[in-house]
């Protein structure tokens, strides 16, 4: 009943590992949750799934089984709570595989976790890119409000550009917190170019996305955003923080990447955006879609599948059978 991208996750790996395994997706794992004992364990969060890894862990333990256990690490696991959280730490030393949907995620591990890592790239349906009006720049914000999204950033860009009605700014995501919930709409009743659509249904963000001119993503902590890859493969490039879990996604050289919570530079770069796009000329703008396109194949579903299918094979003991036949392709 979650709209988040843990369960955005769950949903798609049940799909792509269904014709080669029977897979079942549960909100806790126990000894007594499913009459025929799984053979691995996929646990999304390190720390919000300790219970459940605990569990597995302890009853493999007791049939002197190999762990078949592996933890899939989100933004919070990686950038918080793995440097104090006993209970996210205790993940770690029970899985036996660790996977982080990010190429620069293994290096937020301690060094002796590292060899167990894995990265997987989430993947999403590639969509055609939709015409842009010239009339205005349009910017897409989507990310629940919660401080690891820093809606605050959009807020005090808002405030910058107020005087800007051609640049305009749609943000969707769910009052998580009631506060950032109530600086949206105080924002929204200053700044008439700025809108909170709250949460959305998955195909009219993904159509916000699409007409948008640029998905801004200014998170302070991110595992690998699915929102950014999904700007990617619909043609809207992304200016994002920089930090490790976009940088991860986007690339080390990629050039819309800004210092967290500078508001200012954002500004600023949007402002330079639009007046190129009035002058109808080449802008960073377009570097950035270049830049994205070369990324878009990163997140293409055949190998999201392949890696996971990889992955689950991996946790099987030595020899272990498949429960339905392997396709011909993946």
């Amino acid at each position: 009943d979650a709209n988040n991208g843990n369960w955005t996750t769950a949903q798609r790996w049940q799909r792509m590992l269904a014709p080669m395994f029977d897979v079942q997706v549960l909100r806790h794992w126990s000894p007594a949750a499913l009459s025929d004992p799984p053979d691995a364990l996929l646990a999304l969060h390190a720390r919000r799934s300790a219970d459940s890894i605990a569990a597995w862990a302890d009853c493999r333990a007791a049939a002197q089984e190999a762990p078949g256990l592996a933890v899939v690490l989100t933004g919070t696991d990686l950038y918080r709570d793995i440097q104090a959280d006993a209970l996210a730490q205790q993940s770690l030393r029970q899985a036996q595989l660790l996977v982080t949907l990010q190429e620069r995620g293994p290096q937020a591990l301690p060094p002796e976790f590292r060899d167990k890592a894995r990265v997987i790239f989430q993947s999403t349906s590639t969509r055609r890119t939709l015409h842009k009006t010239a009339r205005h720049l349009r910017v897409a914000v989507v990310g629940h409000l919660r401080d690891e999204k820093a809606p605050q950033t959009v807020f005090a860009l808002a405030r910058l550009l107020r005087e800007r009605p051609d640049i305009r700014i749609d943000h969707v995501g769910a009052p998580l917190d009631s506060g950032l919930a109530g600086q949206a709409r105080d924002t929204a009743g200053h700044c008439p170019a700025y809108r909170w659509l709250g949460a959305q249904p998955r195909e009219t963000t993904r159509r916000l996305i699409q007409r948008a001119h640029l998905l801004l993503h200014p998170s302070r902590m991110e595992g690998g955003a699915h929102v950014v890859m999904e700007a990617v493969c619909s043609g809207t490039p992304v200016l994002a923080s920089r930090i490790d879990g976009n940088v991860g996604m986007l690339g080390q050289d990629y050039a819309g990447l800004f210092a967290p919570d500078d508001a200012d530079a954002v500004a600023r770069w949007l402002v330079a955006a639009r007046a190129a796009q009035e002058a109808a000329g080449p802008s960073l703008l377009h570097q950035l879609m270049d830049q994205c396109a070369l990324r878009a194949k990163l997140f293409a579903p055949q190998i999201e599948q392949a890696r996971l299918h990889q992955l689950v094979v991996e946790l099987l003991p030595q020899g272990g059978q498949l429960r339905k036949p392997e396709p011909e392709s993946i």
